[in-house]
């Protein structure tokens, strides 16, 4: 059984001296530039501390013509919706340290997500923040692309699901393009 307090807490320790070590970025794999369509709606999110930086993908995303969102929280119990997001709009402080459009605009239902993650294993099972933002969204948006966004550091052997934990599509990092 994982730990996932416990793991947390190490992948967060991992992350962080793997990003304080050198510079890292993402490169733009060509499997994910052959999922974008014009019109897509790609969520994607402003990275927090030493979370990857999934810039170069929203980057590709853009030219492909695809409309980009970013999660907007509440609180812990609500879930958060996909709002709309243009490169040059402001970002407001959120819970939890995120970044995010100011409440307003209506919510868009994404395509693909690109979701931040504290842990993943090869059966494409991730750890999130543990706030369950992510996994209700997976519920709520079935037939959106999952897409995990991490450093190769936080990959473990194995994470054992729970019944709510919605596997991945694919996981990117700096060094790969992980899928089934």
């Amino acid at each position: 059984m994982t730990d996932k307090k416990q793991l947390r807490a190490e992948m967060r320790c991992a992350r962080d001296a793997f990003v304080a070590a050198a510079p890292r970025a993402l490169a733009v794999p060509a499997p994910l530039v052959a999922m974008l369509r014009t019109g897509m709606v790609v969520a994607a999110y402003v990275p927090i501390g030493s979370e990857a930086d999934p810039a170069s993908l929203v980057a590709a995303a853009r030219t492909a013509g695809c409309r980009i969102t970013l999660p907007h929280v509440v609180n812990r119990q609500t879930a958060l919706t996909f709002l709309p997001w243009d490169e040059d709009a402001a970002l407001v402080d959120g819970p939890f340290r995120l970044r995010q459009p100011a409440s307003g605009a209506a919510p868009i239902a994404p395509d693909l997500v690109l979701t931040p993650l504290v842990a993943f294993d090869r059966a494409l099972n991730r750890i999130g923040q543990g706030a369950g933002h992510y996994d209700r969204a997976f519920a709520q948006y079935p037939h959106a692309k999952r897409i995990g966004v991490a450093w190769s550091v936080q990959e473990v052997a194995r994470i054992d699901a729970d019944p709510w934990d919605a596997p991945l599509d694919a996981i990117v990092t700096e060094q790969e393009w992980i899928t089934r």
